[in-house]
């Protein structure tokens, strides 16, 4: 037997077992008419948030101190708490003078009245200017009336000899030369009212910057009477009464012996997503605790930002001081959008089959995802809110267009 007609056959069965797994895989020629429901999962569309995260590692330890700075530049009015008091939620700790933002209010405000009476008298010139163009317009088109008229009666004269031909050609002229006017006047009005609607816009855009001020000064205002977020331990006051502090200065600084917080480190490649005030969630037994970053080292150490989480639980019952945890930081978030459970069966891309729940049968559909997150998936188009989708692997049945259902 020659040597080529050994390879031919020893060839058939490769080609029956990957024609096999084509149909099995491909054809669906093999997969299963039905299947029972309940040994897969199944999730619900509804809206709500997907996210996106960089992992981070961290280490639990006593949420030994909160540090409170000043909200502004002003000087310490009332120092109400002394270091090793203890303090309740919302209580007050220390006053500053609330008279530097308070001048600096008033100011703004000031500012904003003029800017209003700006704006009031800008809209008064616009509707006088408005009425001074259609008075212009409305003269023209009289004046090309007229003249009209005028060319139809020297028409007529003109043919009984009552007037110079000269005499009919000026007065069309005339006439040409108005209707002309008229164009470049609607033309130049035109611009005219653009402008007009300029200025209002660049006005009120002034008035809006300046609304947002006056609302985050007002929000300082409110800061200057510095209170406890929770209850802590009062650890340290950073100044003395009538001493002056700067904005961004420490204040206070508080303890909690009953609560941790989280020492986290990241990879400095993840830089630009540190800020604080993000939120970070800390998996402690297949659990997510809820935190926000703060208190971000400005030093980078072995290529690692350091950085702490303070939790909203932060008394949880399965934290303990010095465990490790992995850290998952939020670098982008939406809210309030369609969203599903992530499962083997939703795929990995954006475009992928899944198999809808309808009645007793499950039905393919093809899927657009948007971002596809930690725990979600959002959905851009497919399927909508209150679809039951199985999200378990579909292997074995992946290519049939609907499956029975049997319970």
């Amino acid at each position: 037997m020659s040597i080529r007609r050994i390879f031919f056959i020893s060839l058939i069965p490769v080609v029956i077992v990957a024609t096999g797994y084509i149909a099995f895989k491909k054809l669906a020629l093999f997969a299963p008419p039905s299947i029972n429901l309940s040994q897969y999962r199944t999730a619900e569309v509804d809206i709500g948030t997907v996210f996106r995260t960089v992992e981070a590692e961290g280490v639990v330890e006593p949420q030994s101190e909160v540090l409170l700075l000043s909200p502004a530049s002003s000087i310490i009015k009332q120092i109400a708490k002394v270091p090793g008091s203890h303090v309740d939620a919302y209580q007050t700790i220390l006053r500053l003078d609330p008279k530097p933002i308070q001048d600096e209010i008033a100011s703004i405000e000031d500012q904003l009245e003029v800017k209003r009476n700006n704006l009031h008298r800008n809209r008064l010139n616009a509707r006088s200017t408005r009425l001074d163009l259609d008075y212009s317009v409305e003269m023209k088109k009289l004046r090309i009336t007229s003249l009209k008229s005028e060319v139809a009666d020297q028409e007529e004269l003109l043919e009984v000899g009552g007037i110079s031909p000269a005499r009919f050609e000026k007065t069309k002229q005339e006439l040409t030369l108005a209707e002309k006017e008229l164009e470049m006047v609607l033309s130049k009005n035109s611009i005219r009212l653009k402008q007009l609607e300029a200025e209002e816009q660049g006005l009120k855009l002034q008035i809006e910057i300046q609304e947002k001020e006056l609302e985050t000064k007002n929000e300082n205002l409110s800061k200057t009477t510095v209170r406890a977020p929770s209850a802590w331990i009062v650890m340290s006051i950073n100044g003395k009464e009538g001493e002056k502090v700067n904005r961004d200065q420490l204040l206070v600084r508080l303890s909690d012996l009953s609560s941790f917080k989280i020492n986290g480190t990241v990879a400095e490649e993840h830089a630009a997503i540190m800020k604080t005030g993000n939120t970070v969630f800390a998996i402690v037994d297949r659990e997510k605790l809820v935190g926000t970053i703060a208190n971000i080292s400005p030093e980078v150490q072995g290529s690692k930002i350091s950085f702490d989480v303070y939790l909203e639980n932060s008394n949880h019952a399965k934290l303990l001081a010095n465990m490790q945890v992995p850290l998952l930081i939020v670098r982008r978030m939406k809210e309030g959008v369609p969203r599903i459970q992530n499962g083997d069966g939703l795929g990995k891309g954006r475009r992928s089959e899944v198999y809808v729940i309808e009645g007793s049968k499950a039905v393919r559909k093809v899927v657009n995802f948007g971002m596809r997150g930690l725990d979600h998936s959002e959905i851009s188009s497919g399927i909508q809110v209150g679809d039951k989708v199985i999200i378990s692997d579909i292997a074995a049945f992946r290519g049939r267009p609907e499956i029975e259902i049997i319970n």
